[in-house]
């Protein structure tokens, strides 16, 4: 079964002032002239053999975005809360006829998707929306219907059960997603939520998808890499065990064997699988077939997802190019197949590998180390990274399937091309660290991140980490977990700067749960046999800090010598990945994928 992206009952309580402008920027079934397409979708997934549920929210609320708000829309919610994103807006509290409106929309909302033959609703009751806010007594504080005991919280959810049901039929299938725990101080617990479970099975729900958190710690509903494998079957698990109705479990679900023992061990009646079918839509085809090496794993990083979307994009996937432009980025067989050369076996390197080796060319790949991977070698050791490392071995065994010829331990020079003569050449030789010049820092307590993860390197019991960004982060709270008392000295004022901010948000939690000490604005300044003297740039001070070890991770520097050399002097040249800029693995890897089908 397949469940859309929330769709809108009625655009007017939020997007009212929009309307008027002719402006309504979401899914929407809240007139028939959504018919046709709904049953254009619903005919398309039939054909196929599968379902289609249509999700329907009630809205925002006090998760609104602020961007949202400044080209025009209503900032209303079931009471007067401050914005989650923006704590100096206010929202409005809606007005029990307002509410009334809203409940009735669902019901015209159910007509619309029942004529045009979808199979069910989804009601969208989760992550801190509007729905969720009526349920929850943190954010419902209303004193007439609609508030007050749990009853009068779930009116809201029991009018909009009874509205699908009359326009749409008593058995038309109603799915409710619900977070079963908040994880935030006055929260939903548990136990209410089990009583929940109970109330919208009595309700007349068909169906449980449950979830957790909300966006005051959105690392539950959108979880990073940094959150375990089925981080929420548990919660499946616990409202399984008070209600008949099957219900169905979400969250870090793209791995096949944990999926099946989900449903094995009866945890859940259901798996419900979001950002995997993104990296691979052909997750439960190779699943079926046993084809688990051929899957590509998703790397919870959500930069191409939620991150890209949020910041105004077209969703796409860090790790699949060509999710969401599926027919314009098809690989095609090249109009003349070429000899290619490739020098780098990093991500970039692998995937540009890959790829042209589908197109038709003959592809040879050469990486000066004695392995494929490059930074990711390095980059999924820490347990945390696990899914890099699935994907690290995804792009090995491609390359083995295809047959790509990969030369291992050869480090190549300008004369050798030149001797190879090769119609293409893609360099991806990737970037090394950078190292600041500083007094000491020859001195061997200093070592690098890369060189500790790979293990040619060890670090003591007192470990400074010179970088706030991504990787001294990860390299500290790799440390700290492993005992090890860790300082981060970042020289700007915000550490891990460019990343998601769930990931950002969760990293930050572990870090603190893990006791690593974070100084901003601060610089090594230099070395000593001892540890290292720190200046404060805004209170210009210096300070020794005694430490076993300097942890280096202050960046990337690209490794394109060998491009240099190279131009002018072959008939084709491209640089993909680090050796053109240091990047992040979905910017590596679009840049592998676009230049591959430039050949």
């Amino acid at each position: 079964m397949i469940i859309s992206g929330f769709c809108l009952p009625t655009p007017e309580i939020e997007f009212g002032p929009l309307m008027k402008r002719g402006m309504v920027p979401m899914l929407r079934a809240n007139t028939s002239d959504v018919i046709p397409r709904l049953s254009e979708l619903a005919e398309a997934v039939h054909n196929h053999g599968a379902k289609i549920a249509i999700q329907l929210s009630a809205g925002f609320g006090r998760v609104i975005n602020p961007l949202l708000l400044s080209i025009g829309l209503e900032n209303v919610a079931p009471s007067r809360l401050p914005n989650v994103w923006d704590l100096s807006k206010m929202t409005r509290e809606l007005t029990t006829e307002e509410v009334e409106k809203l409940t009735d929309s669902f019901g015209n909302a159910a007509e619309i998707v029942a004529e045009a033959k979808i199979d069910a609703i989804e009601l969208h009751g989760h992550e801190g929306y509007m729905m969720d806010q009526f349920m929850t007594s943190l954010w419902n504080r209303r004193t007439d219907k609609y508030g007050g005991d749990l009853d009068g919280r779930l009116r809201f959810v029991y009018e909009i059960v009874e509205n699908i049901k009359n326009k749409a039929g008593k058995d038309f299938p109603i799915i409710f997603r619900y977070a079963v725990k908040h994880y935030i101080e006055g929260g939903r617990d548990v136990s209410e939520s089990l009583e929940i479970a109970r109330r919208m099975e009595r309700a007349g729900v068909g169906a449980l998808h449950v979830d957790a958190g909300c966006y005051d710690d959105w690392y539950w509903p959108h979880p990073p890499n940094y959150q375990p494998p089925g981080c929420m079957v548990d919660m499946a698990e616990a409202v399984k065990g008070v209600v008949d109705i099957p219900v169905i479990t979400v969250g870090k679900l793209g791995y096949p064997e944990l999926a099946d023992s989900v449903l094995r061990d009866e945890k859940a009646d259901f798996v419900a699988l979001g950002r995997p079918l993104l990296a691979d839509p052909e997750w439960s085809i190779k699943a079926q077939e046993g084809r688990i090496e051929d899957i590509r794993p998703c790397i919870g990083c959500h930069e191409g997802c939620l991150g890209a979307m949020l910041r105004g994009k077209a969703l796409s996937c860090a790790v699949n190019p060509a999710c969401g432009n599926e027919r314009k980025l098809e690989i095609k067989q090249a109009d003349k197949a070429k000899y290619v050369l490739v020098v780098g076996g990093g991500i970039a390197g692998m995937e540009v590998a890959r790829v042209a080796t589908l197109q038709g060319h003959d592809v040879t790949l050469y990486e000066k180390n004695d392995r494929l991977g490059g930074h990711l070698n390095a980059g999924s050791v820490p347990k945390f990274k696990y899914d890099v490392a699935l994907l690290m071995e995804y792009y090995i065994n491609q390359l083995k399937k295809l047959d790509v010829k990969v030369e291992l331990g050869k480090k190549i020079t300008k004369s050798m091309v030149k001797e190879m003569n090769p119609e293409v050449v893609i360099i991806a030789t990737g970037s090394n660290t950078i190292v600041p010049k500083i007094p000491g820092i020859e001195k061997d307590i200093v070592i690098t991140a890369i060189d500790l993860f790979l293990g040619k390197k060890k670090a003591g019991e007192r470990v400074i980490v010179a970088g706030g960004g991504l990787i001294g982060c990860e390299t500290a709270l790799y440390l700290a977990q492993q005992g090890k008392r860790v300082t981060i000295v970042e020289m700007m004022e915000d550490i891990i700067p460019d990343v998601f901010e769930a990931n950002k948000e969760h990293l930050l939690k572990l870090i603190a749960e893990n006791c690593v000490s974070v100084l901003k604005d601060t610089s090594l300044c230099r070395v000593t046999d001892e540890g290292a003297i720190l200046v404060n740039k805004r209170r210009r001070y210096e300070a020794m800090l005694k430490a076993d070890t300097v942890v280096l991770a202050v960046g990337l520097k690209p490794d394109n010598e060998l491009y240099k050399a190279l131009k002018g002097e072959v008939p084709e040249l491209h640089a993909v990945g680090d050796c053109k800029k240091s990047l992040k693995i979905m910017d590596a890897v679009k840049s592998a994928f676009n230049t591959s089908r430039l050949i």
